[in-house]
């Protein structure tokens, strides 16, 4: 791998030379940029996702302090590509990069601020860094008043997810089980499914206490692989607790 150290104006020239308009216009649309939308004010340069990786790759030993000005653009794939070099330090880096990598997302959640950016980063950042500590700063995003912190906690589980490490997930769903906002019920609700594919009882379990107060998207999104007979018990509040 040939690796390229740059700035952050040099990257944000080579993805202005690579923008496309018309996709542009397409995300627009896709990521719900209108007024009142979550995406409100976001812009974008039209570049695909794996293009965006493959830079990060090439770009992967710039400085953390470039990667936390991309991170602050308001274009979404200067944040994404900001997002994607941060991972591939972080999973060479040492002991200290890493911390200052965790350190740096965590003081600029408010710019990892879309669904993608949000799910993109979130295990392999402070999932992964705090895997061996304590977790404590993720209930701390749990209870925060940004949408996306609150994303950014649920998401973080899934590394513990795979490990059949339940207890935060199950921690950090049971605070939001009331959560107003549709993509955070989503990602709830996506987490309980990992869950159940691993273990079924566990999921199970947790949604017996709480199904008939979840919001229905959460409940619909956790209960997606379940038997079809099954799934109508819940959306019908049958189950017996």
């Amino acid at each position: 791998m040939v690796v390229i150290p740059a700035d952050a104006s040099t990257l944000m020239g080579e993805l202005h030379a690579m923008a496309d308009q018309e996709a542009a216009a397409r995300l627009q649309r896709f990521f719900k940029t209108a007024r009142g939308e979550y995406g409100e004010e976001d812009r974008f340069l039209g570049i695909r996702v794996p293009v965006l990786r493959k830079m990060a790759r090439n770009y992967s030993q710039v400085h953390i302090h470039a990667a936390g000005r991309l991170l602050r653009t308001p274009f979404h794939e200067a944040r994404m590509l900001a997002l994607l070099i941060l991972i591939e330090q972080f999973r060479k880096g040492s002991d200290e990069d890493r911390s200052g990598i965790y350190n740096l997302y965590m003081e600029h959640t408010e710019h990892v601020n879309s669904w993608d950016l949000v799910d993109a980063s979130a295990g392999h950042i402070p999932g992964a860094y705090l895997r061996d500590r304590s977790r404590a700063p993720l209930y701390e995003l749990a209870a925060s008043d940004l949408l996306w912190d609150r994303r950014i906690a649920m998401v973080a589980t899934w590394p513990y997810i795979r490990e059949n490490d339940f207890i935060d997930s199950l921690g950090i769903a049971e605070i939001l089980i009331n959560d107003d906002e549709d993509l955070v019920q989503k990602a709830v609700g996506w987490m309980l499914r990992e869950i159940g594919k691993r273990n079924t009882a566990e999921e199970e379990a947790f949604l017996k206490l709480h199904y008939k107060k979840m919001p229905r998207t959460m409940l619909r999104y956790a209960i997606e692989k379940f038997p079809e007979e099954r799934r109508r018990e819940y959306l019908r509040g049958i189950v017996q607790s």
